[in-house]
């Protein structure tokens, strides 16, 4: 496998056409070779002006072709779980968008196949690729703050500030749509990542925008159930407070931003880049009560290429981190696993949002291996 071409298929043309295909079109170790859309004349057109050789609007179609060993999943979150789970069951590695799925119980079982069939299986949380972010989780663990005393995550949007912005899945919470998924789902991984596991979680869900104009049905208006903005306030299992509050519907919202409150100073990681949510952040620190200041980016950290479209080039990232999994047979990070995680973190912010409580969070291990068995 180690000098061959990886073939893979794309499994989503929304997110999939402007960023995967791209990107796997530029890795050197992997091929595009089908693409599927559940309309096949779509599926058609985009293969063709990708140059792409197959066409398919059936799953089973994509994973019986032998030369694909690969896919990835792109699609809106309520088919994940079924469309992932004849992948994974057909023994294809797999590149999943996130949220996972639905639900935590459905997250594991996927893992649970990957395990079982050993398929290297891995989510596209893009922040861990990002040069800055790269430089910021070094600086944190060479221990630059000291103890942490507070963090403090701002992810403020406009995307959906725009009451017209139409009715789809999004706009409903039994398909996945809304803020905590779409947006959360990062935070929850990188939180993870950069200050380690959750002990409890309290979280607040708001639906700002409560009906939005179907086009399918002449703009009327339908209801929204989806949230649009989330407050959420983990206590770390080291005792650190984390507050996060995540909108998409704040009008000149500040951006995302990280700040990290500590006993020898501050980290801050942050952009107000509202059209492109990779491009221009940038890194400040200071220690001792001194002024904040810049903190340059090393070149070793640099993307090799960057494009128009910000989210292309750590995408890429992600896809060799994939690709060098498939070739040596070792499990990669972030895996399905971290993919669990996100998700039960998720599941338990609508859990507190319901009863009005803080929840205690289950051990990371003990949660995320106790899957159900696979015949």
């Amino acid at each position: 496998m180690k000098n061959q071409t990886i073939g893979v298929a794309v499994i989503g043309t929304g997110f999939g056409q402007k960023v995967h295909i791209p990107g796997l079109q530029a890795h050197h170790k992997t091929e595009v070779l089908a693409v599927y859309n559940p309309d096949y004349e779509k599926a058609k057109s985009i293969a063709l002006s990708h140059n792409i050789p197959h066409a398919y609007n059936t799953i089973e179609e994509i994973i019986d072709l032998p030369e694909v060993t690969a896919v990835t999943i792109s699609t809106p979150p309520f088919l994940h779980y079924e469309m992932a789970k004849k992948v994974l069951s057909a023994r294809k590695h797999l590149l999943l968008e996130k949220p996972t799925t639905l639900k935590a119980e459905e997250a594991q079982e996927l893992y649970a196949i990957a395990t079982t069939n050993k398929c290297l299986a891995t989510m596209d949380f893009e922040f861990r690729y990002v040069p800055a972010w790269q430089l910021f989780a070094e600086i944190l663990a060479d221990g630059y703050v000291g103890d942490k005393r507070l963090i403090k995550i701002d992810w403020l949007a406009s995307s959906r500030a725009h009451s017209s912005r139409p009715w789809n899945w999004y706009s409903q919470k039994d398909k996945g749509g809304g803020a905590l998924g779409a947006i959360a789902s990062h935070t929850f991984d990188y939180v993870s990542w950069l200050f380690g596991s959750a002990k409890r979680l309290w979280g607040q869900l708001n639906t700002s925008i409560k009906t939005r104009p179907d086009p399918a049905t002449g703009d009327e208006l339908k209801p929204v159930d989806a949230d649009d903005t989330c407050n959420i306030m983990l206590e770390l299992k080291d005792g650190t407070p984390c507050q996060i509050c995540i909108s998409s519907v704040t009008y000149q919202g500040r951006g995302h931003w990280v700040e990290v409150y500590g006993s020898k100073g501050t980290l801050i990681i942050g952009s107000n880049n509202q059209k492109d949510y990779v491009h221009g952040f940038k890194v400040w620190g200071s220690q001792n009560g001194e002024t904040l200041r810049e903190i340059n980016i090393p070149e070793r950290l640099d993307f090799p290429k960057v494009y128009s479209d910000g989210r292309i080039a750590p995408f890429i990232r992600v896809v060799d981190n994939w690709v060098q999994g498939i070739e040596t047979g070792k499990s990669v990070v972030p895996s399905l696993r971290e993919g669990v995680y996100s998700q039960l973190l998720m599941d338990l912010t609508h859990e507190s949002n319901l009863t009005g409580t803080w929840v205690n969070v289950p051990d990371l291990n003990k949660f995320v291996e106790n899957s159900r068995e696979v015949p």
